[in-house]
């Protein structure tokens, strides 16, 4: 009986005796568990940064928006109302009536042309208050954020993301320098951090002015109607809470009894998150599963050059038959050439797979992310193909008649 290492050399010496032919069969293996390593790095790349997106808008955030317009032929989605007031934010600013809301930014936005130093851009204008720099969780690289002062005398001052300040201001400091705002002048008061952006929005190019001076100026609201209130709880375990308050008040502001009635919806960022994440996972879930498909046409492989392995190596069977060599002798000998071929795709496959998980973000601007547990599982899967598809001609190699065998041709 021959012992697993003499079983092991055997395989070995059978596989590299038909080199183009196992190479091909590696090639088919290797390709998949790349495929693999690659997708799901992808899929967990992109949901870090949605994660890290979102996080950015703000900690323990809630984001209240107005309903539908429901007036005239045509009507509007959701945002689309002018449901939501100042008189709105500063309710909910009471401590008395929203104890678990800690602080409270109204938001007006348009996108407008702009120019400064020669220069010419277009960004989103956001008009809000001082508290909107700690509901967003940002911070001043130069200069200063706007103040209370500012929003009570309509002060035109702007705060510029870096984006923004690059654009208008390449290679110099824009603290103190005016820029045109549409048709208005104004004074760049600060310069923002970088937060990123998201699929849905840049954080860094956008410029911040007071809500009055917006509402004034830019907008042109009569009614002091607000495009979002921007909520932060007083921690992550009192989200729910300060969802309660600001829902229940904003009814009661607004005279609605009944809630399904609201003409406004408040989005926690726990449930932001958790749909951006189950987006980016259901997308990674069918990538890998197009990717499967290639182990699964490797498997195919294997198995077919083990059959023809078997067809050729027919009187070689019967021989070792007759010399005593049992069925069970036989069927590891090819099982043990089919779990090498799996292995070897494997590795190569893995190694392949991390290589580009780290070339890739070089090369498309998306992170990458290496799983250890999909690197050892494609180890694990790869050899699990060879040994799955290795049975059937292992088996047929172990039936095969001595003498039937040694009177083929």
């Amino acid at each position: 009986m021959m012992s697993l290492s003499e079983t092991l050399r055997a395989a070995l010496e059978a596989i590299g005796s038909h080199r183009s032919r196992s190479l091909l069969t590696v090639l088919g293996i290797l390709i998949g568990i790349a495929a693999v390593i690659v997708t799901v790095g992808l899929g967990e790349g992109a949901q870090g940064r949605v994660s890290s997106a979102i996080s950015a808008l703000g900690s323990n955030l809630l984001i209240v928006t107005p309903g539908s317009t429901n007036t005239g032929p045509v009507r509007g989605g959701l945002g689309s109302a002018s449901t939501l007031t100042m008189a709105d934010a500063q309710a909910l600013s009471s401590h008395i009536d929203a104890p678990q809301i800690s602080a409270v930014a109204p938001v007006v936005q348009k996108s407008e042309a702009m120019k400064a130093n020669g220069q010419t851009w277009s960004a989103p204008v956001i008009g809000s208050t001082p508290t909107y720099l700690s509901i967003r969780d940002r911070q001043v690289t130069s200069g200063r954020f706007i103040t209370q002062a500012d929003v009570t005398n309509g002060s035109e001052v702007a705060v510029l993301g870096p984006t923004v300040a690059t654009e208008l201001f390449p290679g110099q400091y824009p603290v103190g320098q005016t820029i045109v705002i549409g048709k208005n002048l104004f004074q760049v008061i600060g310069v923002l951090n970088s937060a990123g952006s998201s699929a849905s929005s840049n954080q860094d190019d956008q410029v911040i002015i007071p809500i009055t001076t917006a509402q004034n100026q830019l907008v042109g609201t009569t009614n002091f109607s607000v495009s979002q209130i921007l909520l932060q709880a007083t921690s992550s375990s009192t989200i729910g809470a300060a969802y309660q308050e600001a829902n229940d008040l904003l009814l009661q502001l607004h005279g609605i009894t009944s809630p399904a009635a609201a003409d406004f919806t408040i989005t926690p960022e726990t449930q932001l998150l958790s749909t951006a994440k189950n987006v980016t996972k259901t997308l990674t879930i069918l990538l890998a599963g197009v990717a499967a498909i290639s182990l699964l046409v490797g498997g195919i492989g294997v198995m077919n050059i083990m059959l023809v392995s078997v067809t050729e190596r027919i009187k070689e069977i019967g021989l070792r038959k007759a010399l005593g060599a049992t069925p069970s002798a036989i069927m590891r000998q090819f099982l043990s050439e089919a779990l090498v071929l799996g292995l070897v795709g494997g590795i190569i496959g893995v190694s392949l797979g991390v290589g580009l998980a780290v070339a890739l973000p070089y090369l498309i601007s998306n992170p990458v992310a290496i799983s250890g547990p999909a690197v050892a599982g494609a180890v694990v899967v790869a050899a699990g193909i060879g040994l799955v598809f290795g049975v059937y001609p292992a088996s047929r190699a172990a039936k095969l008649a001595p003498i039937d065998a040694l009177r083929s041709e």
